[in-house]
C-alpha cells in the first residue's frame, strides 16, 4: 500500500484540527436532519403530499402516495443559451425513466440561474457573476425545501454554478447527492490560432469580423467550452472529490456513453438513498484536500481559491490559502491544457484524462485513497475508464499506465514542473494569489513602477494611446466584492500579453479576479484587503515601485514604510456600478461580502 505523502498528511491533519468545532457542529445538523423513519415525504400532511404528487403520471403518483422507494430531486441549471447546459434539456425524462427502473421516482425540484462569464466578460452583467454562486446555493435550498426528497441529482457545469449547487447541497447534507455532468463540445480551431487573432485585434491588426469568425469557430456546438478554465476545473474537482461518477467529466454530450453514465448516476443516487449515505458525511477534509491537489496537478482555475474555500466552509471545513500554498510545494504539475499549454480538454481526456491523473497521484501517495465516493468506497475506482461493452452495458477498465500524449499529460515521475500552479503572495500590500503554471521563468520576479487604474477599460485606452510601451505593474483596484462584485478582468489578458510579447516586463496587481483562462502574464489577484475596505492597494500611487516575487511568495510596494502608512487610501466613485443590469438588486451582497480569502460571498 502506498504511503501518503507527509505534506498531504500534515496539511490534512492541520485542516481537521482547525475545523474540529465547525465540522462537528455541521455534522450534528446533518445527523439531526437525517433522523427520519421511512421516506421524508411520509411525514408530510395529506395536503402537503397531495400537492407534491398532483402533476405526476399514475405510476409515479402511486409510488409517491404509497411511500414506495426513494424520491430523487433534480436540481437543474438547464438553459439553452449556455452551450454547456443545453444538453440538460433532455435529462429529466431520461432520469425519471432510469429512476423507475431502479425502483425510485424523480422530480425536477427546481431550477437555478446559470449565467455565462464568456458572454458577460467586460460587461455590466459580470458584476453579478460571483454573487450568482451564493444565489444558486439559495435557489438550490428553495428547490429542496419541500422535503419531498430522499436524495438529489445536481445538474450543472460552469463557473459559479457547480460551486453554488454544492454549497446548496451541503445545506441539505443529510440527503445523498450525485453531480451529473454533460460533457465538452467538440474541439474547434486550435487555441493558439484563436489567441493570435485576439492579440491581433487588440493591436488593431484584425477586424471585428475576423475576431468573431475565430471565436465562433472555437465556441461552436453544445457542450462545455474546451479550454481549461473554471468550468472544466469544476468537472475535475467533482470527479477527484468523488462527487460524480468515475470518468464522467469529459465524455461528450448526447452520446450513448454519456447517457449510460447519466442512467448509472441515477442508480447510484437511488442506492445511496437506500443506504442512507448523506452527502454531508461523504465529503470530508480528505475529499477537500484531494480537490486542492487536483487543482495543483492540472494548473486549474484561480477562481477556486475562492470557490473551494466557500464550498469547504459550507461543510464546516475551514480551508485556507495557506493550505493551497503548502500543498503546492508537494504536488507536481502533470497536465498542460490551454491556456497552460496547446491542448484542450478533449485532448487531455484522450491522453488518459482523469483516470490517468488520479492513478498517477495515487501511486505517488499524493491523494487520500480511503475516501467515500458516490461510486462506492475508495478512490482507486476513479483510476478506471468507462466504456460500453458489446451488449451496450456500462463497464470500467483500468487506465493504461502510460500517457497517450506526453505533451498534454504526464506521469508523476516526469512532471512538467515539480510544484503546483497556484501560490500565495504576502507582503505590505496584503495577501494575494498567483497562477504560475504558465508564467515564464524569467517573469517570476517583476519589479517595476505602478500605473494605477480604477477600471479595466482604462488599461485598454491607455494602451491605445501608446502610454504603456514600457515596464510597469498595472494596478487595477476597486474590483473587489464590496466594490463592484469582483468581476473577472479577462479583457486585460490580450492587451497585457501583447505588451509582454513586445519584451516589456509587466505584471498585474488587482483586488479583482482573472478567469480560469488567465495565463502567461504574472498576475497577483484577489488582493486582500480590497481597496473598498481601505486595503493597502488603495494607497498605491502612480510610479510607486512594486515588487512581485512569485518564487518567494512576496508582494510589496517599495516605499518608505512610514510614508506609506501615513498616506490616506484613495477613494473611487462607484455609483455607476450600483444600478443597471440588475446590479441594484445585489446591494445587500456587496455590503455583506466576506473577504476573498474567506470565499468572497455572503454565505
Amino acid at each position: 500500500m502506498t504511503t501518503l505523502h507527509p505534506t498531504v498528511a500534515e496539511v490534512t491533519a492541520r485542516l481537521a484540527e482547525r475545523s474540529r468545532a465547525s465540522r462537528a457542529a455541521y455534522l450534528a445538523r446533518v445527523d439531526a436532519a437525517g433522523r427520519v423513519d421511512g421516506t421524508h415525504r411520509q411525514h408530510l400532511s395529506c395536503g402537503n403530499l397531495a400537492h407534491g404528487f398532483a402533476a405526476c403520471n399514475p405510476q409515479d403518483k402511486a409510488a409517491l402516495r404509497e411511500g414506495r422507494g426513494p424520491n430523487l430531486g433534480i436540481v437543474t441549471a438547464y438553459n439553452d443559451m449556455l452551450s454547456a447546459h443545453q444538453p440538460y434539456e433532455r435529462y429529466p425524462a431520461l432520469i425519471r425513466e432510469a429512476a423507475r427502473a431502479a425502483g425510485a421516482t424523480a422530480q425536477v425540484a427546481g431550477g437555478v440561474p446559470a449565467m455565462c462569464d464568456g458572454i458577460t466578460q467586460g460587461r455590466a452583467g459580470m458584476e453579478l457573476s460571483l454573487f450568482s454562486r451564493d444565489l444558486i446555493a439559495m435557489a438550490t435550498a428553495v428547490a429542496l425545501s419541500h422535503d419531498m426528497f430522499d436524495g438529489a441529482l445536481y445538474l450543472g457545469i460552469c463557473d459559479k454554478i457547480v460551486p453554488g449547487l454544492l454549497i446548496g447541497a451541503l445545506g441539505f447534507g443529510h440527503l445523498p447527492g450525485v453531480f451529473v455532468p454533460s460533457g465538452p463540445m467538440p474541439s474547434g480551431i486550435p487555441n493558439e490560432q484563436k489567441t493570435k487573432v485576439r492579440q491581433a485585434y487588440a493591436e488593431g491588426k484584425a477586424t471585428r469580423a475576423e475576431l468573431l469568425e475565430a471565436e465562433a469557430a472555437s465556441y461552436h456546438a453544445p457542450g462545455t467550452c474546451t479550454f481549461y478554465g473554471t468550468a472544466n476545473s469544476n468537472q475535475m474537482l467533482m470527479e477527484i472529490m468523488g462527487l460524480q461518477l468515475p470518468g464522467s467529466a469529459f465524455v461528450p454530450p448526447d452520446t450513448p456513453l454519456r447517457d449510460a453514465l447519466t442512467v448509472h448516476a441515477v442508480e447510484r443516487a437511488a442506492a445511496m438513498a437506500h443506504e442512507r449515505l448523506p452527502l454531508g458525511r461523504l465529503l470530508d477534509e480528505r475529499s477537500v484536500v484531494n480537490g486542492v491537489i487536483g487543482l495543483h496537478a492540472t494548473g486549474g482555475s484561480t477562481n477556486h481559491l475562492l470557490h473551494l474555500v466557500a464550498m469547504a466552509r459550507a461543510a464546516g471545513i475551514e480551508l485556507r490559502w495557506e493550505d493551497f500554498d503548502a500543498l503546492s510545494s508537494a504536488v507536481p504539475l502533470l497536465a498542460r491544457v490551454y491556456p497552460n499549454g496547446y491542448a484542450d480538454v478533449n485532448q487531455f481526456h484522450q491522453a488518459g484524462g482523469m483516470a490517468f491523473l488520479i492513478d498517477q497521484l495515487l501511486g505517488a501517495g499524493l491523494l487520500h485513497a480511503d475516501v467515500q465516493t458516490v461510486a462506492g468506497p475508495g478512490l482507486a475506482r476513479y483510476a478506471q475508464v468507462p466504456s460500453l461493452d458489446a451488449a451496450g452495458a456500462l463497464a470500467w477498465t483500468p487506465v493504461p499506465k502510460e500517457s497517450g500524449n506526453r505533451g498534454v499529460l504526464r506521469a508523476a515521475s516526469e512532471p512538467f514542473r515539480p510544484d503546483g500552479g497556484l501560490r500565495l503572495l504576502d507582503g505590505n500590500l496584503g495577501r494575494a494569489v498567483i497562477k504560475v503554471s504558465s508564467v515564464p521563468e524569467d517573469r517570476m520576479l517583476i519589479e517595476a513602477p505602478a500605473v494605477v487604474f480604477h477600471d479595466q477599460d482604462e488599461v485598454k485606452r491607455a494602451f491605445d494611446r501608446g502610454e504603456l510601451n514600457r515596464d510597469f505593474v498595472a494596478v487595477v483596484r476597486f474590483q473587489g466584492p464590496r466594490a463592484n462584485g469582483m468581476p473577472e478582468l479577462h479583457k486585460l489578458t490580450p492587451t497585457l500579453a501583447v505588451l509582454q510579447d513586445r519584451g516589456h516586463r509587466i505584471a498585474l496587481l488587482t483586488d479583482g479576479r482573472m478567469s480560469g483562462a488567465s495565463g502567461r502574464v504574472p498576475a497577483a489577484i484577489h488582493v486582500t484587503p480590497e481597496a473598498e475596505a481601505g486595503g493597502a492597494i488603495a494607497k498605491i500611487r502612480d510610479g510607486d515601485p512594486i515588487r512581485l516575487d512569485a518564487a518567494n511568495g512576496r508582494l510589496d510596494v517599495l516605499v518608505d514604510a512610514a510614508e506609506f502608512a501615513a498616506r490616506a487610501p484613495a477613494a473611487a466613485d462607484l455609483s455607476a456600478h450600483r444600478t443597471g443590469m440588475g446590479r441594484e438588486l445585489f446591494g445587500l451582497f456587496r455590503a455583506h461580502a466576506t473577504t476573498a480569502d474567506l470565499g468572497a460571498g455572503v454565505l
